[in-house]
């Protein structure tokens, strides 16, 4: 919390991710209910899939996807504009909203400070956009979710103009002047021209510089994590017409970073996907053998883990302080 606030209503509070929320009756208003899973949400398939353009891909994060999607829909006339991150202040990411398809590439590559998206959309949304889109972190998506809802109808935020929501992956989220320090020490900052998180098994962050990559160990990254990051029990972006995040592939680390892997949650989100396999857009290749479970396993896991601290916060099973202990999905995972 930046701000005390002694408001018990209002569109902070009803919008808010970390205001009391009712999961399934989000699920059950905003998705076919035959694709609601418990382990990832709403599901439709899940793909890996890369840019199909080679400049796209060596400008973007892993294979370029998001950055694809957007720009194709843009080009197609599906989005007036996206609300993307761009960064402002070194490290520190803003929202943009960006119209021109040749303005997506400039967005790309990953961020690891949330950028304001949702204020972004707001913005945007007060313009002349009829149909806007937005890249958006599980947190923002779902308060974009709770948005759609329209729990203030006389202030609905003009929310019927959001037309596309890509989520991205997320498993937490860097407090920007705790990273800026930890990568003082590290790298000169105008040598830093990007960063990854390997999978779990490398207990690293990369960062890439003009003069190579430095291995930085988790465990010097893992005091940066906000602390709300802990109390998120979303790891896929549920709450988005698709999620994308990096990909699992057989060859390896160095070959995954090339592509993604994406679920398709909504039917805008598959008639999108669909767009981008007939244009030639997006390539496929196909699903490595046990993916789709290792992807259950660690979203399942990251809601446990969510529960857990929500239940040692608040000090009892029956209070998961914003969410409902009685909700299908976590109820779980409580004793």
């Amino acid at each position: 919390m930046l701000h005390a606030c002694d408001l018990e209503e209002g569109r902070c509070y009803a919008y808010c991710p970390r205001t009391p929320t009712d999961l399934e009756q989000l699920r059950q208003a905003l998705y076919d209910p035959k694709d609601l899973t418990p382990e990832l949400g709403p599901f439709k398939g899940l793909y890996v899939t890369r840019a199909a353009d080679e400049s796209t891909r060596s400008s973007a994060q892993h294979g370029g996807t998001v950055t694809a999607l957007v720009k194709l829909a843009l080009e197609e006339g599906l989005l007036d504009t996206a609300v993307l991150t761009e960064e402002s202040e070194r490290f520190l990411p803003q929202g943009v909203s960006v119209s021109d398809p040749l303005g997506v590439v400039r967005a790309s590559k990953s961020k690891f400070v949330t950028s304001p998206n949702v204020a972004a959309f707001n913005e945007a949304a007060k313009g002349g956009f009829e149909k806007i889109g937005v890249v958006a972190t599980p947190c923002q998506a779902l308060a974009l979710a709770k948005m759609r809802l329209k729990p203030e109808p006389a202030k609905d935020n003009h929310i019927d103009k959001l037309s596309l929501v890509v989520g991205l992956f997320c498993g937490w989220a860097l407090s920007w002047r705790d990273l800026a320090r930890l990568l003082k020490g590290k790298a000169d900052e105008d040598s830093i021209v990007g960063m990854d998180i390997p999978p779990s098994k490398y207990e690293c962050m990369e960062v890439y510089t003009t003069n190579g990559t430095i291995t930085i160990p988790l465990e010097e990254v893992l005091p940066s994590v906000k602390e709300g990051c802990q109390y998120c029990f979303d790891m896929t972006a549920e709450f988005s017409d698709l999620s994308v995040g990096s990909a699992r592939v057989p060859e390896g680390w160095d070959a995954a970073k090339g592509w993604n892997q994406v679920i398709v949650r909504s039917r805008a989100g598959q008639e999108l996907l669909d767009l981008a396999r007939s244009k030639g857009v997006l390539e496929f290749r196909d699903l490595p053998e046990g993916n789709l479970e290792k992807l259950k396993t660690a979203s399942m896991n990251k809601k446990k883990f969510c529960v857990a601290a929500l239940v040692k916060k608040s000090g009892s099973s029956e209070n998961l302080l914003y969410l409902d202990p009685q909700d299908p999905v976590l109820s779980r995972f409580i004793n």
